[in-house]
């Protein structure tokens, strides 16, 4: 069997059995956590009240019960269990089980096929179990960290149900922890508030509690540990972050997203989180600019300009001194008057310009440098915008034919409360001149 949340734990006879091996649940009932999966309204509940067990692929981070579920799920469906690792299989390893599960078939009997680290397989090997999902020699069970959307191949998705598996919460581990004192006979020997720092050093990993409880365990003690005797004893797990990976985009999103909603303890928050998780500074500073641009833009021209000195800043301190300039233009961009106006008016200019093709500028706004060209036109009737009244002429711009968009909108916030009085006074003077 499997542990609680992992691979395989070889327990010899000799050998004393690892605490996570003795605590796996033996049906989905005793399953902690991933209510959202296992509830009674939930996917894989209906699915086995119906009899209708479809592949799937089970999208989470490390420790909150992937393998351990879907080897539950072949006891309650009498399924033939088979488990690989992407990390370590081959081509050749594949054939070999997909002929047993094509034996195993013919004699009566279905095969779950779990595949740990599934996105780690490639487009030719993952194209490899579509005849056996489609004929029914096989059942796919994958688990991915990874973002199936970005990782695994499309025919693969559409032949199975993708579920969501969280990090197991403060509720959730606190069962974990009840459940190993039941089993280990005894209490953890800590005070509440060292109990509690066990399970912030978790982070959402039942396997990696399982493993710092069972350090505990061991130790002989003649007295509760508090909060700073248990972390001079343990260490704390590094936050789960990939920089390359989904959590990188999930926590820019959260940053950039703070800083639109104007919260400035909340963006601070996810910016420190992406330092702590090994984020490259630079990386932040480019995108701290670009949400001054996108989110602020003209109601506030001098958010871009704090962005690039605190970016310049950042190059001359280095790290760690630079990250608080860094840190600084967050708060500045969360507190200042947002507008995307120019974001809006850019994008919509994209689409008008893709739309338009080669459509040339009306010929009294081009140069005729050759007597060719004024005869062509080039030139003529061109007003001179300093020479006409107020300083504009209110002429056309754009090519003949084309409807006039109105791509930019100003907000009535900050800077751009000044600038849509300007544009609204020249529409008013394009219109009298028009007329």
């Amino acid at each position: 069997m499997a542990d609680l949340f992992g691979s395989p734990a070889a327990a010899t006879e000799s050998g004393r059995r690892p605490l996570a091996d003795r605590l796996r649940p033996k049906t989905l009932r005793e399953v902690i956590g991933q209510s959202q999966v296992l509830g009674p309204d939930a996917p894989l509940t209906a699915m086995l009240e119906g009899g209708a067990l479809s592949s799937l692929i089970f999208w989470g981070p490390p420790g909150v019960g992937k393998t351990t579920i879907a080897r539950l799920l072949a006891d309650e469906t009498d399924l033939h269990f088979v488990q690989i690792s992407a990390i370590f299989s081959g081509v050749p390893e594949l054939r070999r089980v997909f002929d047993a599960a094509k034996i195993r078939r013919q004699n009566g009997q279905g095969t779950l096929l779990f595949v740990d680290e599934i996105h780690r397989f490639n487009k030719a090997q993952q194209d490899g179990f579509l005849p056996h999902m489609e004929d029914g020699t096989i059942l796919l069970v994958g688990a991915t960290t990874e973002n199936p959307s970005f990782e695994l191949n499309r025919a693969v998705l559409s032949r199975a149900q993708v579920l969501v598996l969280e990090r197991l919460g403060p509720d959730d581990l606190e069962k974990l922890v009840k459940r190993a004192e039941e089993e280990l006979d005894a209490s953890l020997p800590l005070v509440p508030a060292a109990r509690q720092a066990l399970l912030d050093m978790a982070d959402g990993d039942g396997r990696a509690l399982l493993n710092l409880i069972e350090q505990i365990a061991a130790w002989k003690l003649d007295a509760p540990l508090d909060t700073i005797a248990l972390g001079k004893r343990l260490s704390k797990r590094a936050a789960q972050y990939d920089k390359g990976g989904d959590e990188h985009y999930n926590l820019i999103s959260a940053l950039h997203k703070s800083v639109r909603g104007s919260d400035p303890d909340a963006a601070i928050y996810w910016f420190a989180r992406m330092l702590e998780g090994g984020e490259d500074p630079r990386y932040l500073a480019r995108r701290i600019v670009r949400m001054a641009v996108e989110d602020i833009g003209l109601a506030d021209p001098q958010a871009q300009a704090v962005c690039l000195q605190c970016w310049d800043t950042y190059e001359r301190l280095g790290s760690p001194e630079g990250e608080l300039a860094l840190s600084q233009a967050v708060i500045y961009l969360a507190l200042a008057p947002k507008s995307n106006a120019n974001y809006v008016a850019y994008k919509g200019a994209r689409r008008a310009a893709k739309a338009t093709g080669s459509a040339p500028p009306p010929k009294h706004i081009l140069n005729a440098p050759t007597g060719m060209m004024k005869d062509q036109g080039y030139g003529a009737g061109y007003a001179y915008d300093h020479d006409a009244e107020d300083g504009f002429s209110g002429q056309n711009y754009f090519p003949d034919g084309m409807e006039r968009p109105a791509l930019y909108q100003p907000v009535e916030r900050g800077f751009e409360r000044d600038l849509k009085k300007r544009l609204e006074y020249f529409s008013k003077l394009r219109t009298q001149r028009e007329s």
